[in-house]
């Protein structure tokens, strides 16, 4: 069956189905069909990740076309993403990490890496008019409320959405080609997944990353992992995806509750990471917070503002900073000019992996002063360190993006695209993050208020514990286990 005419046995009218093959056409033109072509795949060390979560790269056509090498056929489960922000990459360093874990071989397959290929192509064409639609919407309120809140929370939940990105992922397969068809596959975004259906790939879990459910996410064939019990049931019914009409629901075996998507890593040490969050607190030592920039480099201005707002306390000693500004150096130019006298109290670790893991396991126990930014030019790196430096902090401050299901105490920011709104929801529901604060006088707010009493931090710190002993940070476990069928 067409997967871009029927989902899920609700039919597209002709019309949409129509303008699916229109957008096929329109890429087929623009970067070729390479459809014919058996791309090589073959297994290569991940200079980063390596180490840390025993992560491999699939590298593909980088030799002669049919050469398939180094694939575990037991122990190898690929993690399937894009570079598309910094949220499908984390998502997916946490799925291999829980993957080390559990004894088994994780393979990293980047879609937007293949220079090459018609798929890559097509997926960095729509990379850069997100990224570029994210940046703007911080800047110009008018774009923001009449086209980018509206694509994000409606334009992506109906179903003659997900009708086209069928059809483009179709240009996807090709990459998958010389990839063993056995192999399990866990994709962190739904291209990967549609395209490794596509493929002929056997065992492919969806692994869909926002509590919003929107119609963008759905890859049939695949079985979708979900991270809470709303999502669950808005896409069991395929809620308001169909405009009004009532749809046809997903069958109960292709969606499956998990809980959240979170590394090994850091779920293994919640307790003692919490405890000491704690006794810093009990003690009054200066209260860390760790500022993260996501992956279209938006918000800037209101780091500033905040860094702006903390700079006399961490003068007295009374509060730290991280602030991981990813690959973005640009950003460390803009904070000089928008913040006065940052540079006094500020410590750079730029491009020194080395520095930046020392770091973080230092201050596990050790105090911390000042301000520290961290840039990495490596997108492992620029994306890894807010993991690393996740433990050791006291409050997270980010938009309520694939963030907002980490076990650490959160400070939401404004959102980026209406579907983040629900991240945020979501947390303060399980008590380990705050209210989305809309604006900079609420997020400000909210910073003091975890500054001047032990509420909020304690609070967070007890239901985190709490949410760990229910199983709620156990997703990543539960996406390995369904893909190897383990579960």
């Amino acid at each position: 069956m067409d997967k871009s005419k029927v989902i899920f046995g609700n039919e597209i009218s002709p019309s949409a189905a129509a303008k699916a093959e229109k957008s096929k056409r329109k890429y087929t033109q623009k970067f070729g069909d390479d459809s014919n072509r058996k791309y090589s795949a073959v297994i290569r060390e991940n200079a980063v990740l390596g180490d840390i979560l025993g992560v491999s790269d699939i590298r593909v056509g980088e030799d002669e076309d049919g050469r398939c090498e180094g694939f575990d056929a037991d122990k190898g489960i690929i993690v399937g993403n894009i570079r598309m922000g910094f949220g499908h990459y984390r998502i997916s360093m946490a799925m291999a990490s829980a993957a080390h874990f559990m004894g088994y071989k994780p393979y990293w397959m980047d879609l937007n890496s293949y220079k090459d290929t018609t798929c890559t192509k097509v997926i960095s064409a729509q990379n850069d008019l997100y990224s570029m639609g994210s940046r703007i919407s911080q800047t110009d309120p008018i774009f923001n409320k009449c086209y980018w809140e509206p694509l994000n929370y409606e334009g992506f939940r109906k179903l003659t959405y997900n009708s086209s990105d069928q059809k483009n992922a179709e240009l996807m397969a090709p990459v998958f080609s010389c990839v063993p068809k056995e192999i399990p596959v866990i994709a962190t975004h739904v291209w990967p997944a549609q395209a490794a259906l596509h493929a002929g790939m056997k065992k492919v879990v969806n692994a869909i990353p926002d509590n919003w459910p929107m119609a963008l996410h759905l890859a049939e064939g695949s079985i979708h992992t979900i991270q809470t019990h709303y999502a669950y049931q808005g896409y069991r019914i395929l809620n308001g995806m169909n405009g009004k009409k009532v749809s046809s629901p997903m069958p109960s075996d292709s969606l499956i509750y998990t809980g959240h998507y979170i590394d090994h890593e850091l779920v293994a040490n919640i307790e003692e990471d919490c405890r000491r969050r704690m006794d810093r607190k009990l003690s009054g030592k200066p209260m860390r917070f760790l500022l993260t920039i996501g992956g279209a480099g938006a918000q800037k201005e209101i780091f500033a503002e905040i860094i702006n707002e903390l700079l006399p306390r961490i003068k007295k000693g009374k509060a730290a900073l991280y602030v991981n500004i990813g690959d973005y150096y640009n950003v460390w130019d803009d904070l000089k000019k928008l913040c006065p006298g940052v540079e006094e109290v500020t410590t750079l670790h730029i491009n020194d992996w080395a520095d930046t893991m020392h770091f973080a396991k230092e201050k596990l126990d050790a105090d911390v002063e000042g301000i520290h930014l961290f840039c990495h030019k490596d997108i492992y790196q620029a994306v890894y360190a807010t993991n690393l430096l996740m433990r050791s902090c006291d409050v997270l401050v980010t938009k309520p993006s694939e963030l907002s299901f980490y076990p650490v105490p959160k400070i939401f920011i404004k959102r980026i695209g209406g579907h983040e709104m629900w991240g945020a929801i979501h947390s303060a529901h399980m008590g380990d993050g705050t209210l989305e604060c809309e604006d900079i006088p609420h997020t400000i707010q909210m910073v003091n208020l975890f500054l001047e009493d032990d509420v909020m931090l304690m609070d967070m710190c007890g239901n985190i514990i709490r949410n760990k002993e229910c199983g709620i940070y156990n997703g990543a476990y539960e996406a390995v286990k369904i893909a190897t069928g383990t579960k």
